[in-house]
C-alpha cells in the first residue's frame, strides 16, 4: 500500500515506511551498521536529501543499498524519486563497525561479433609492445588475461573494457599489445588505437574545418576502438558528447572497445554521468604496483632483451630500492647498462649504488609519510587528523584508525613499532591486530577492497599535489 502525505514535497513518511521494509529484508547487523548512519535531511518535489557522517559511509550506502532504496521509494510514492546526499557529521556514534559481506557482480557483457573485410593498420601504436614482452605478476595477471582474451576474440566478451592504474604500471603496454596482436593475426578487422588527447584534438580540428561527418566515419566504422588515457577528457564537454555517441554506435554494433585511465571511472571529476556509466558498463580491471618478485622478473626480462648480463645482487638492489613502477625500474636499468657500455666497465653493486643513489634517494623522499595517510583517511571518514592520533577508542574512530595503520604498513617501510608511535604511542601489537583485522575484512568483503584502493589512490594524489 502506498503511504499518503499531505505535503507532496515532504517525503518523511514515505522514508519511514521504506525503512520498515528495508529492515525486514536485511539482517539486524546490516540495518544498524548502515541505516543508523543515514538520516533524512530534507526534501523537495521528487527529491529526497539524506545526510551521512562521512565519504566512507556515503560510498558504502551507494554501493550496497542505493538501488534498493530507490526502488522502494519509487514504489511507495508512485514517482521517480531522485536521491541526493550531503556529508554532515552526526553526534551519535555507530553501534558497530563490522562490515557485512557483499556479493560481487559479474559485469561481463557477451556480444556477437561480425568481422568486416576492410583493414586499417594503425600507425600510432608502437610495435615494441606485445603480450610476449609483458611480465605478468600478481598485480597484473587479471588485466593481462582479460586483454589476451579480447585480442583473440574481440567483441565477443569483456566489452567494453577499462584498464586503470597509476603511471608506469603497464596500461599502455597492454592496450597497444591488443592493437599489435590484432594487426598481426586478424588482419581483416578495422582497428583504431588513439590517445584521448589525439581524439580530442582531431575532434576540435574537425569542428573547425566543418568535417565532423568525416571524423564520425573514422571512429564509428571501426571493429575495435582503443583509447588511451581517458582521464584527459575531464572538463571537455563537447568531446565527451561526441565519444558518448561513438560509444553507443559501436556498442550497439557489437564492436570491441578498450579504454585506459589512471583511476576508476567513478573517480573521474568533470565527466558526464552518462559517459561514466558507459565506461563502467563492462569489465573494469586495475593494475597495482609490482611486488619484489615481479620487479626482479621484469629486470631479468629487460636484461635478456638487451643481451646484457647483470649480477643477481645488482638486480636485487634495484628491485628493492625502486618500487614505484615499471617505468622507473627500466630507467634505472637503462642508466646502468649505458654506463657499462660507454665506460667498458662491469656493473658491480658499488657502482650501482653510486649511479642510482639519486634515484632511490628521490624514491625514498617521495615515500608516503604516515601523517599524509592519517590526514587522507581522517578526511574520508569525516574525522580530524588529531582524532586518529589521539587516545579515544570509540568505534567511530577505532575502525578508521585501523585502516590508517593497515595502509601505513602497506605503503611505507616503517615497522609496526614506528607506526604505533605515530598513532599516539601505541604498542606494536595494536598495529599488528589492526592489520590482521583489515586483512580479514578484505578476504570476506569486496567493498573493503574498494575502500582501500580508493584511499590509496587519494593518498598518492595528495602526495603529488604537495
Amino acid at each position: 500500500m502506498t503511504v499518503m502525505s499531505n505535503n507532496i514535497n515532504n517525503y518523511n513518511l514515505f522514508w519511514k515506511e521504506a525503512l520498515v521494509r528495508i529492515r525486514s529484508e536485511i539482517s539486524e547487523q546490516e540495518y544498524f551498521t548502515w541505516f543508523n548512519r543515514l538520516e533524512y535531511e530534507s526534501s523537495k518535489l521528487n527529491e529526497i536529501i539524506f545526510s551521512v557522517p562521512s565519504k566512507f559511509i556515503l560510498d558504502q550506502i551507494k554501493q550496497r543499498y542505493l538501488i534498493k532504496i530507490g526502488d522502494i521509494l519509487n514504489e511507495l510514492t508512485g514517482s521517480d524519486i531522485k536521491i541526493s546526499f550531503v556529508i554532515k557529521k552526526q553526534a551519535a556514534a555507530p553501534k558497530t563497525t563490522q562490515l557485512p559481506s557483499a556479493k560481487e557482480e559479474n559485469s561481463e557483457h557477451k556480444n556477437s561479433h561480425k568481422p568486416k573485410t576492410a583493414s586499417h593498420k594503425n600507425e600510432k601504436a608502437s610495435n615494441s609492445y606485445s603480450f610476449d614482452t609483458f611480465v605478468v605478476g600478481d598485480n597484473s595477471s587479471f588485466a593481462f588475461n582479460a586483454c589476451m582474451a579480447i585480442a583473440k576474440n574481440p567483441g565477443t566478451t569483456y566489452n567494453p573494457c577499462l584498464i586503470y592504474g597509476g603511471v608506469g604500471l603497464g596500461k599502455t603496454h597492454l592496450i597497444q599489445s591488443i592493437n599489435n596482436y590484432v594487426n598481426s593475426n586478424i588482419q581483416e578487422l578495422d582497428i583504431k588505437y588513439v590517445t584521448a588527447e589525439t581524439f580530442t584534438n582531431e575532434f576540435i580540428k574537425a569542428v573547425g574545418d566543418r568535417k565532423t561527418q568525416q571524423f564520425k566515419n573514422k571512429y564509428r566504422k571501426v571493429d575495435i576502438l582503443l583509447i588511451d588515457d581517458i582521464h584527459f577528457l575531464q572538463g571537455k564537454s563537447s568531446t565527451q558528447e561526441e565519444l558518448f555517441h561513438t560509444f553507443n554506435d559501436l556498442y550497439d554494433s557489437n564492436k570491441q572497445m578498450v579504454f585506459t585511465c589512471d583511476r576508476p571511472a567513478s573517480e573521474l571529476k568533470e565527466l558526464t554521468a552518462r559517459l561514466r556509466s558507459r565506461f563502467e558498463r563492462g569489465l573494469n580491471v586495475d593494475l597495482q604496483p609490482p611486488n619484489f618478485e615481479t620487479r626482479m622478473a621484469i629486470m631479468r626480462k629487460k636484461c635478456e632483451k638487451q643481451s646484457y648480463e647483470m649480477s643477481n645482487d645488482v638486480l636485487t638492489f634495484i628491485s628493492k630500492n625502486i618500487n614505484t613502477n615499471v617505468r622507473d625500474l627500466e630507467s634505472s636499468l637503462t642508466k646502468l647498462i649505458a654506463y657499462s657500455k660507454l665506460l667498458n666497465k662491469k656493473i658491480t653493486l658499488e657502482i650501482a649504488q653510486e649511479q642510482l643513489k639519486d634515484s632511490y634517494s628521490l624514491n625514498r623522499e617521495k615515500s608516503i609519510a604516515i601523517e599524509t595517510i592519517q590526514r587522507v583517511v581522517a578526511d574520508y571518514f569525516n574525522l580530524s587528523y588529531f582524532e586518529l592520533r589521539g587516545k579515544k577508542r570509540t568505534r567511530a574512530i577505532a575502525f578508521p584508525r585501523q585502516i590508517s595503520m593497515y595502509i601505513s604498513r602497506k605503503m611505507t617501510d616503517y615497522s609496526t613499532t614506528e607506526i604505533g608511535y605515530d598513532f599516539g604511542g601505541r604498542d606494536h601489537t595494536t598495529v599488528m591486530h589492526a592489520c590482521q583485522r583489515i586483512e580479514g575484512l578484505l578476504q570476506s568483503d569486496s567493498n573493503m577492497d574498494n575502500v582501500i584502493q580508493k584511499l590509496t589512490r587519494s593518498i598518492n594524489e595528495y602526495r603529488r599535489n604537495l
